[in-house]
C-alpha cells in the first residue's frame, strides 16, 4: 500500500467518522464504540485529517463536538443519578 493510498484511506475513514457523529449527533466515545476503534483514534482523524480532507465537513464535527462538550456535565450528572437509583445502598437515604 502505498502512503497516499493509505492516507486516502484515513481520510474516508475520517469522513465515515464524521458522518455517524453529525447524524447521530454521537460522542467520540459511542462513535469510537460504534466502530470498535479508540477514542483518541476517532478525535485525531475527525480533528485533523478531516479539517485537511473536508474543511466544510470538519466544521460541523465541530460544532457537534462542542455541543457535547457544553452538555457534558448535564450527561454526567445523569449517570450518576441512574446508577445511585439502581443501587440498594442509596435505597434507604
Amino acid at each position: 500500500m502505498k502512503k497516499s493510498d493509505y492516507r486516502t484511506h484515513m481520510e474516508q475513514q475520517a469522513e465515515v467518522y464524521a458522518w455517524y457523529i453529525i447524524e447521530n449527533e454521537a460522542t467520540v466515545r459511542a462513535t469510537a464504540e460504534n466502530f470498535n476503534c479508540s477514542k483518541s483514534k476517532v478525535f485525531d482523524y475527525v480533528t485533523k485529517i478531516l479539517l485537511e480532507a473536508n474543511s466544510l465537513l470538519a466544521r460541523e464535527v465541530r460544532q457537534v463536538l462542542d455541543k457535547n462538550k457544553r452538555e457534558r456535565h448535564l450527561r454526567g450528572g445523569m449517570a450518576t443519578k441512574r446508577i445511585t437509583n439502581k443501587s440498594p445502598f442509596f435505597k434507604g437515604l
